[in-house]
């Protein structure tokens, strides 16, 4: 396989990852927590990553597509342990918050508080046995092994 075809493998990779992200939110419904969009950035940064590469040639651009997509499987990682309760989760978006404490009755009968939020520690959907952020981990795995081989390819 040429240098060439593993970035664009990998480009379109990171892409098909970040459409089916907003797919199964406009589509399907399921609204995205605060680290299921801190697992989007790093897929933009190598689709760029990877535009880039194609019109430039450059090789040494895919050491930085191969970190982007470590970066969304280290999260998507760190994502998968909070859900399965290994390790805690941001407070922010987790059932580990402080909860009631240091509210008032009116901040508990107020209706000016958020609604649909989601919990980063909650599975909403998965498939054999991995969520979303499982799914990404994995794929994106996969997507640096393609970075890296386009990153070590000497032709094409």
């Amino acid at each position: 396989m040429t240098r060439t075809t593993l970035v664009l493998l990998a480009t379109l990779g990171s892409a098909a990852l970040l459409l089916g992200a907003f797919a199964f939110q406009h589509i399907g419904g399921y609204a995205p927590c605060k680290m299921c969009l801190w697992q989007r950035w790093p897929h933009a940064a190598a689709i760029a990553i990877g535009v880039a590469a194609l019109a430039l040639g450059t090789r040494s651009l895919a050491w930085f597509g191969a970190l982007a997509a470590a970066i969304t499987a280290g999260i998507g990682i760190y994502h998968s342990g909070v859900e399965w309760g290994i390790w805690p989760g941001p407070t922010a978006c987790t059932g580990g918050g402080a909860g009631l404490s240091g509210l008032g009755g009116a901040d508990l009968l107020s209706t000016d508080a958020p609604t649909g939020v989601v919990m980063c520690d909650q599975v909403v959907w998965s498939l054999l046995g991995l969520s979303m952020a499982g799914w990404n981990a994995l794929l994106s795995l996969v997507l640096v092994v393609l970075w890296v081989a386009a990153a070590l390819k000497r032709e094409g």
